[in-house]
C-alpha cells in the first residue's frame, strides 16, 4: 500500500507519532517477506532498542514469534514486532493501523479502514465513521463482509426497496474502488455497532456478532 498524495482526493490525513529516540532503531518491512518495505509503502513496524522488552513471562514460543523478528535478507535484528502498520516521511513514524485487522482474499492484502471509507463515501445514508469490514469464511474461502451503521433519519423512514438500493450502492462502491466482491452486509441500527470506550471500532467484535446472527440489523 503506497502513501498517497495529498491532492490526492482519495488521500487520508495521519497524525504524526514523533521521531526515533536516541538509540532505537524502527523499520517498516513486509509482514510475509521480513523484508524492508520500499520507501512509500506501509508496512509493519519493528522495534529494537534498550527499551524493548526480552519477551512474554513464561512464554517462550510467543517471546521468539514477537520479540525475536529478523530481516530475511540481511539477517539484521532482533527487532519486536509490535503488530502496528504504518510508514516513516521525514523521520516521522506515522500509524496507519492492525496487522491483525488486514483482510485477506484471494492471496491480496486489503486494509479495512481503505474499504469502510469507500463504504461511508458510497451513499448519503450511510453513518460516518460506523462501519467495521472483516473477513468470513464461505465454504473454505476468505470472503468480504460488512456491517454498516445508517443515518437515523434513514432507519425511522426506509423501505425494503430502499435497503437493496443502498446495499447495492455499498457493493458497486467496493467493486469500483478495491476491485472485491462483497459477500455480505449487514445494515445496522443507529449506535449499535460495537466500539471501545474511546469511540474506536471493534472489528473483530463486528465479526463475532455478525457470524452468531447478534448484531442490531434493521431487520432484526
Amino acid at each position: 500500500m503506497a502513501i498517497a498524495a495529498l491532492s490526492d482526493p482519495e488521500a487520508r490525513v495521519f497524525v504524526g507519532c514523533g521521531q526515533t529516540l536516541p538509540g532505537q532503531q524502527i523499520l517498516i518491512v513486509h509482514p510475509e517477506k521480513h523484508t524492508r518495505c520500499a520507501d512509500q509503502e506501509i508496512g509493519e513496524i519493528w522495534l529494537a532498542g534498550p527499551s524493548v522488552a526480552q519477551g512474554y513471562w513464561n512464554n517462550p514460543a510467543q517471546s521468539e514469534a514477537t520479540f525475536q523478528a529478523f530481516l530475511a535478507d540481511t539477517g539484521e535484528g532482533p527487532f519486536l514486532r509490535t503488530g502496528d502498520l504504518g510508514f516513516i516521511e521525514a523521520g516521522e513514524l506515522f500509524i496507519t493501523g492492525r496487522l491483525k485487522d488486514v483482510i485477506i482474499i484471494n492471496g491480496c492484502n486489503y486494509y479495512p479502514q481503505d474499504i469502510e471509507r469507500t463504504v461511508e463515501q458510497s451513499h448519503d445514508h450511510v453513518r460516518p465513521h460506523c462501519c467495521a469490514s472483516f473477513a468470513i469464511e464461505v465454504e473454505g474461502e476468505e470472503r468480504l463482509a460488512i456491517a454498516v451503521e445508517v443515518e437515523r433519519r434513514y432507519h425511522n423512514g426506509s423501505s425494503p426497496a430502499d435497503r437493496q438500493a443502498l446495499i447495492q450502492a455499498i457493493r458497486r462502491a467496493v467493486a469500483k474502488h478495491h476491485d472485491l466482491q462483497v459477500y455480505a452486509i449487514a445494515l445496522l441500527k443507529p449506535g449499535s455497532i460495537p466500539k471501545t470506550s474511546s469511540g474506536k471500532i471493534q472489528r473483530h467484535a463486528c465479526r463475532s456478532r455478525f457470524l452468531d446472527g447478534s448484531l442490531a440489523t434493521l431487520d432484526g
